[in-house]
Formats: C-alpha cells, structure tokens, sequence
C-alpha cells in the first residue's frame, strides 16, 4: 500500500466509457485514429511553422506552442485509455492518477493562457497596427509564454498538492475515462472544503480571467471594425481572428459543458462524453482549423510539398 499514513488505497478503477462491450474495438480504433490525427496534424503545424520563414510572427510562434500543448494534452488521457480499452483492464496505480490529474490541470491552464495571448495578438494587429511590430517584440512573445508555464505550473502543483493530503478509504471506483479532480474528491475520506474553495477561487480565476481578457480584446477589434466599416475590412478581420474564435469557441464551449452544467443523478455519462469532447475532440480539430481557415498555413504547406515535389 503506498502512503500508509495518508491513505489505503494503491490503485483506483477507471469505469471508462459508457459503452457497450462488443462496441469497444470499434470505439479503441476510433479513438487511436483521433489521436493520432492530433499528434500528426499539430506536429505538421509545428514543422510547417518551423520551416516557413513567413510563419515567423508572434500569432505562428504563439500557435507552435498551443500545437505542442495540445499534443501533450490528449496523451496524458488518451495513451491509457486506449491501453485500459485493449487489455479490458481498468486500473491505474495511485501514483498514476495523482500525475494525470497534475499534468491534465498543467496543460489545460497553458491552452488557456495561450489562446489568450492570441486574442492580445490580434488585437495589437488589429487596434494598433502601426504599433504593432514595436510592442509585439520577441521578448514579449517568450515572456508571455513563460508566464503561461510558470503559472499553468503552479496552480497544477497546488491542486495535487492538495489532493496528495486526501485520505482514500473503500471505494476507490471513478467513474470516468481519466482521473478526473472533482471525482476523485468526491471518492475521498477526508475533508475535502479546503480543495474545493481552492478550485473556486485559484482554479476559476485561471480559467475565467482569461476569457474575459478574450472577450475584451474582441470587443476592441469588433469596435475598431465598425468605426470604419468597409467590405474589405471585415473579410481581413475575419481571415485574421476566424481560426482564432474558432478555436476559443471549443475550448470555452467544452469546458462550460464539463464544469458549469448543472449536475444531476443521470449526468454521469453526459459528462464523461462531454469530457471525451474537451480532451480528445477539441486538440484533434484544431490542426484542420487553422490548416483549412487559414490561407498563410495552406500556403506554408503548398511550399513545403512544392519543394518536395521538384526538388532532385
């Protein structure tokens, strides 16, 4: 048993999806092809960004690093699910759970402060364009994602940190794909107050700061689209922030349909899809979103397979 004077639980048991048990090697190859496709698709973003010198701005350097978080972000789920779905185990040792809920709190808090400073972004290119190369210098850029780690960071360390201090007795069955926070307090002995004001406060502030932060920002470009308003205006405002709001509308979208739902006796199985959605759907769309909406990366792309195309 490990950590004796905390708790006696070694393992927990991952329900997993609310599937059927013939349905579950169709389900095992969908979702292996969904992550795969999120970890090709967000590695050709970064390749392509990487080898086009014309993707060298603050919006691509910005859009590299969310293409990597979001490659991280499905594989502290996915790989043990589709493992748990193969072998039909459904254990994951206490160690393991307490690290995916450290790494998918970290990861989830850097895609939100990214796409963050991607509306600021935007909103320089936009409202302030002849500023715009003067404040969106380099240093700003690596400053900014700093920032997102060194804060994703730690309010990642202080949930686990509480969380390591619950005592886990009897059950020790959860009811999701992934060690999910909210459900593994809810499984706990202890008193658990002090983690669910810290989620609150210190969690909530992480997730909806930013929003608003989104939200004005898009405000200022809206208001500086209409103070003059022109056909051709509207269409670069929205060839420039489409792939943007895109992006912005499914993160937020999912996680308003995790968290801020309301909860009944049934909602179980609704929010373990939801989960599914916010974990494995949203990281794998973003690649075809920005790709598909964006003529700078179709035509990054249309170089690099040009090239390969004629060269010897």
């Amino acid at each position: 048993m490990r950590r004796d004077n905390q708790s006696n639980v070694s393992e927990f048991l991952l329900l997993g999806l609310p599937i059927w048990t013939e349905q579950r090697g169709m389900f095992l190859a969908l979702f292996l092809g969904m992550y795969l496709t999120t970890v090709l698709g967000n590695l050709l973003i970064i390749m392509l960004i990487r080898l086009d010198s014309h993707l060298h701005t603050p919006m691509y350097f910005f859009l590299s690093h969310l293409a990597f978080t979001d490659i991280s972000f499905s594989s502290v789920t996915a790989p043990k699910m589709l493992m748990n779905m193969q072998t039909h185990s459904q254990s994951i040792s206490y160690a393991g759970c307490i690290s995916q809920v450290y790494f998918f709190g970290f990861f989830a808090d850097i895609d939100s402060f990214l796409l963050t400073s991607m509306a600021y972004d935007r909103y320089m290119a936009i409202c302030h364009p002849l500023r715009y190369t003067t404040i969106m210098s380099q240093k700003l850029c690596f400053l900014l994602v700093i920032v997102s780690w060194v804060l994703s960071f730690a309010n990642a360390l202080l949930h686990t940190l509480l969380l390591a201090h619950l005592s886990f007795c009897g059950d020790n069955t959860l009811p999701h794909f992934f060690c999910d926070l909210s459900s593994l307090l809810k499984l706990s002995s202890s008193d658990t107050s002090t983690n669910e004001l810290i989620i609150l406060t210190v969690g909530g502030v992480v997730i909806t700061l930013p929003f608003i932060c989104i939200l004005v920002s898009y405000g200022h470009i809206g208001a500086t689209i209409l103070r003059v308003p022109s056909t051709k205006g509207i269409c670069k405002a929205l060839s420039t922030c489409g792939s943007h709001l895109s992006v912005v509308s499914l993160y937020y979208g999912a996680i308003i349909g995790v968290y801020v739902s309301p909860l009944s006796s049934d909602s179980n199985s609704k929010g373990v899809i939801v989960a599914v959605f916010y974990a494995l759907v949203t990281p794998m769309l973003n690649p075809f979103i920005y790709s598909l909406r964006n003529r700078d990366m179709k035509g990054a792309l249309g170089n690099i397979l040009g090239r390969g195309k004629f060269s010897p």
